[in-house]
């Protein structure tokens, strides 16, 4: 495993501005899902459980793709293979006009699952290749600065999403769900993501025009078998991080999946769907303030302290939803986005630290560890069907929070393997 030296590559600062415009990409993307869950739930006449799917169509993709994605980036290199990515992203795109004209949820699904393939490639080489692209001693600071951006994307996202997806046809005022109504609804999902598919050809174009940059500053890709995220199971730091990542990323995503329900809810703000599918960005613009935030603290107070306070907020508050009720515990639910801020990178560069594995083979465990937000938010879903109200299924996340700061001690307690810098790319 290498260690970053002290002086960083050759145009890393430009090369770093652009593989974080890809952060924002897939930040904006993914947050679509929040209010996208609100639509197919009545437009397929769904139970929260399975309109809940939409979410896990997503991550399993993590889990799936995360495993050939180290290999596919030893072959391609950084800047071929997150092209590559961004077409495969704008593949799926396509395929959901086609699955709304044959009126199948399956096909929606089939979708998600497609673009979030790409998006694993992206996270495989992007987020270790922020950890190289400058200082070691500030691979913290950019990583979160990166994730602020990818908040940027999470915060804009569901609010244009929202307002496409959640108006006219089923959502219109006193409208029944009829054939003509249906018919509006499937339209404006098809128009969400012809727009999202045309987005990410623009990301394309932007990062082939600058390949040769980023291609000149990034390490050499590791050999396919030392980048295999299978080869960071011999260390049981990279499983801890991995396992770190499946609650966390399973919590924030359950979340985020409940938030426009829960605010529409009777009990809490009764506001109107459209309505509270854009307050949902309030919890992305809490993550992304929050991040920003981070960056600065980070560099003064250690990375293990600053999660473990994180978690715990993030905790109470959620058990605060589970007993309250309107417009506090709305509030309440809706700050847990501030907290979140920088738990993924935080808990991604602490692992990176400690794992004895080759660290490409730990950032594709790491990512695999994402596939969490397949399994919670069903969870979640299912709590809030038996109980018939959102609130309860709060207490996924709570339990999640409460692991996470566990893990936080674990950090506080031990030492990175070579303190004086951040392990990086390599083998």
């Amino acid at each position: 495993m290498t260690t970053a030296t002290t002086s960083p590559p050759k145009g890393a600062g430009a090369a770093f501005a652009y593989v974080t415009t890809l952060f924002f990409a897939w930040g904006f993307a993914t947050s679509l899902l929040d209010p996208l869950v609100a639509a197919v739930k009545r437009v397929f006449d769904l139970s929260y459980t399975e309109a809940f799917l939409t979410g896990s169509a997503w991550f399993i993709a993590y889990g799936v793709a995360s495993l050939p994605a180290a290999a596919i980036l030893s072959r391609l290199g950084y800047s071929r293979a997150i092209l590559g990515a961004l077409g495969v992203m704008v593949l799926g795109c396509l395929i959901v006009p086609a699955a709304t004209a044959l009126d199948q949820y399956a096909g929606v699904l089939l979708a998600l699952f497609v673009i979030a393939s790409g998006v694993t490639l992206l996270q495989v080489a992007a987020n270790p290749l922020v950890a190289v692209l400058g200082e070691a001693k500030r691979t913290h600071f950019r990583l979160n600065l990166s994730q602020a951006f990818n908040s940027l994307g999470t915060a804009i996202g569901p609010w244009l999403g929202s307002h496409v997806l959640l108006t006219g046809g089923v959502f219109a005022a006193g409208a029944a769900v009829t054939a003509a109504t249906r018919g509006q609804s499937l339209r404006s999902i098809d128009i969400a993501f012809l727009a999202l598919g045309g987005f990410f050809l623009l990301v394309a174009l932007f990062i082939f025009s600058a390949r040769k940059r980023i291609d000149a500053a990034a390490p050499e890709a590791a050999p396919a078998g030392e980048s295999s995220p299978l080869k960071a199971l011999g260390s049981p730091w990279a499983i801890l991080g991995a396992l770190a990542i499946f609650v966390y990323v399973g919590s924030e995503v359950a979340i985020g999946t409940m938030m426009t329900n829960f605010l529409n809810s009777p009990d809490i703000l009764n506001k109107p769907m459209e309505a509270a599918g854009k307050m949902v960005a309030l919890y992305w613009l809490g993550a992304m303030v929050g991040r920003f935030i981070g960056a600065v603290v980070l560099r003064y107070v250690k990375a293990g302290i600053v999660l473990a306070v994180c978690t715990v907020v993030a905790g109470l508050l959620c058990l605060y939803v589970t007993q309250g009720d309107g417009v506090s515990a709305a509030y309440a639910a809706l700050s847990i986005g501030l907290f979140n801020s920088i738990m993924f990178p935080t808990i991604f560069t602490l692992t990176l630290e400690r794992s004895t594995a080759p660290t490409s083979a730990t950032s594709g465990l790491l990512v695999f560890g994402i596939i969490g937000g397949a399994f919670l938010p069903p969870l979640a879903g299912h709590i809030a069907d038996l109980s018939g109200r959102v609130s309860p299924a709060f207490v996924v996340p709570l339990i999640g929070y409460a692991l996470l700061t566990v893990f936080a001690v674990l950090c506080i307690r031990s030492r990175p393997r070579n303190e004086s810098s951040a392990p990086v790319a390599g083998h």
